[in-house]
């Protein structure tokens, strides 16, 4: 199968906070070719600058890098689709850009979003045709 994922799944899953075990599974079946994992570069913009943060710039820099050689499919740039999508999100439902893109990606890619943030994204789950696999 192939997943969409938000930068809060990433972010558990580096702080070994709830759910992380779910994305320790998913990266592991990305890992073995069964499922795969895309993510766009706002997504890991959010987590870069989250573990500079946490961790610092150094440890933020060796993130980044080990990010690129993992199973996740960054999709450094955004098509059209997805910035119309995300326009029209955005707008919509007052969610943040980088949610807005999130979901817009999952839209267009047809892929279910990988995410824990209820709060913003439980309304959009009810009103559009965006698959979510909530992770808590």
């Amino acid at each position: 199968m192939n997943y969409v994922i938000d930068a809060c799944a990433l972010i558990a899953f580096l702080n070994d906070e709830a759910g992380a075990d779910t994305v320790t599974e998913l990266l592991t079946r990305a890992e073995t070719g069964i499922d795969r994992l895309f993510m766009s570069g706002i997504q890991v913009l959010e987590v870069y600058y989250d573990r500079i943060y946490v961790k610092g710039i150094g440890y933020a820099d060796a993130f980044l890098e080990s990010l690129y050689t993992s199973p996740i499919v960054v999709l450094s740039e955004i098509p059209h689709d997805v910035i119309r999508e995300a326009g029209r999100l955005k707008t919509t439902y007052s969610i943040s850009l980088a949610d807005s893109i999130a979901c817009a990606t999952a839209l267009c890619m047809n892929f279910p979003l990988v995410t824990s943030d209820h709060a913003e994204l439980a309304v959009i789950e009810r009103q559009e045709p965006i698959q979510f696999y909530w992770f808590r």
